[in-house]
């Protein structure tokens, strides 16, 4: 059989530990893999490469396509980007799937019957990291979601779940606030599911998916979601299963893959053989599968299983009832390496299907559809004694010029111009919606790029401080921009 050449790093912390571990009992179950090893994270920071890689190691991973990493330690400090974050985005890996299972009792959990995977976007919503200052007082973070990203993620959910013989997928989103962002991932959802008649399906606002996922894991099966909803209930998952130590993650692209454990580098245990290694292992079975080794994935994988069932345990899983030896990183690896060949008794075997290789992905192209601009929104930093924004609000009915008018100010997304609440409490962060003078009540009059460099240049002369503008499109004729609460 010919090796696959991957990608190797052992990160920082306990990586170099559970790398080892993972990459022995590789070997012992001859999975024919040759390793290109580079180095990544808080070493490369701090020799003055700031995104943590460098340009030789991108190299590498692009030649070798599959990447299995250990936890890195991002440096403290202004001016260090997760290389996580950058490493998914740079290679296109748009999915981050996380499977988490009960090994009730060997494991303790609340819940023996907890088998679910999140499937969360991994590249957009606010991961994107743009954020500004723009007043005294205000601070902004763009959650920029688009089309494209939560069709490939959410049509992966479905990919998987047929090749993994899952019967259900769960949207989790926040669409009754964020109808736009979070809206089109709902909407995108509802569209693709049509196409996976077979595949059971719902929708869950994400705060009670959350709840009902920390309480009753047992209803769900897939879970689809965006970038930060994801990241926090994926730890949520791992963590009433029994312990996040054990959970692998796989992060897909169609051309690219990463695998790794979700917890972090853990630099408090380093060096003191205490670190457990599943998550890497099972890190490393994800991979395995991926690469169409789905015999081996269920080789090591059930000796791990075996190992636990067993009483075998690092100190992080014990119990008082089933741990019958609690050991380090090199005693848990070698136990692992002496149960190769064996199947657990009583917890279900693992498996990895043999259908699941390179899941792809291929969206279509759509229409483009028709765009108008129909008005602006104009960011201004102003304070006043006692900030009035009727006061404000004067200000710019009059300074605006003749073809653009005042529609509303909202403060924090809150109408307080006109006929707004004196009770709000307003920062000096005003969001001033300006549409076309001949503009009827529910109805927008387009206008041109012309008229808001006129507008702005208005406001600019009558010393109003615009930090920022949104433009308002509608796509189609349907509006493209959130109103205001009270508007």
């Amino acid at each position: 059989m010919s090796k696959n050449t991957i990608t190797i790093a052992r990160g920082d912390g306990i990586g170099h530990e559970i790398m080892d571990s993972t990459l022995q009992i590789l070997e012992a179950a001859n999975v024919p893999l040759e390793y290109d090893e580079i180095k990544i994270g808080k070493e490369v920071y701090e020799s003055g490469v700031m995104s943590g890689i460098s340009p030789e190691s991108w190299d590498t991973l692009a030649k070798n396509k599959v990447f299995l990493k250990a936890p890195i330690t991002t440096p403290q400090g202004s001016g260090y980007k997760s290389l996580n974050v950058t490493i998914r985005k740079t290679l296109g890996l748009f999915a981050n799937v996380r499977p988490v299972k009960a090994l009730v009792p060997y494991v303790r959990s609340n819940f023996p019957t907890m088998d679910v995977v999140v499937v969360r976007e991994n590249e957009e919503d606010l991961y994107a990291g743009i954020e500004h200052q723009q007043t005294p007082e205000v601070v902004q973070c763009l959650k920029l979601v688009s089309r494209p990203g939560c069709e490939r993620v959410i049509r992966y959910a479905f990919e998987y779940a047929k090749a993994y013989d899952r019967n259900k997928v769960t949207c989790m989103t926040k669409d009754n606030i964020m109808k736009h962002t979070d809206g089109l991932f709902h909407e995108v959802f509802d569209e693709v599911r049509k196409e996976y008649p077979e595949i059971e399906s719902d929708h869950y606002i994400i705060d009670i998916g959350a709840a009902r996922l920390a309480d009753t894991p047992q209803w769900f099966d897939v879970v689809v979601t965006l970038n930060l909803y994801g990241d926090i209930i994926s730890d949520i998952t791992g963590q009433i299963s029994g312990s996040v130590g054990l959970g692998g993650s796989g992060n897909i692209g169609n051309d690219f893959a990463m695998f790794e454990a979700i917890h972090g580098s853990a630099p408090d245990i380093a060096g003191k053989d205490v670190a457990n290694p599943s998550g890497l292992i099972n890190g490393a079975c994800m991979m395995l599968a991926h690469l169409n080794l789905s015999d081996e994935a269920e080789l090591i994988s059930n000796a791990l299983l075996a190992t636990i069932e067993q009483g075998i345990h690092t100190a992080d899983i014990k119990s008082k009832e089933y741990t019958k030896q609690i050991v380090g990183t090199k005693d848990f690896t070698k136990a692992v390496i002496d149960h190769l060949g064996e199947r657990p008794k009583h917890l279900k075997s693992a498996s990895y299907g043999h259908n699941n290789h390179g899941i792809q992905v291929n969206l279509e192209k759509r229409d483009v559809p028709e765009k108008k601009l129909v008005g602006v929104d104009v960011f201004i930093d102003w304070t006043s004694d006692d900030r009035n924004p009727d006061d404000l609000g004067k200000r710019l009915d009059a300074d605006c010029g003749e073809d653009m008018k005042l529609k509303m100010i909202t403060n924090r997304g809150v109408k307080v111009y006109p006929e707004g609440r004196p009770e709000t409490f307003c920062t000096d962060h005003w969001r001033c919606r300006f549409i076309a003078k001949d503009a009827s009540a529910g109805n927008y009059t387009e206008i041109n790029g012309k008229d808001v460099i006129q507008l702005l240049s208005n406001l600019n002369d009558a010393g109003h401080d615009c930090i920022k503008t949104e433009n308002l499109y509608e796509f189609d004729g349907k509006r493209g921009f959130s109103l205001g609460q009270g508007e």
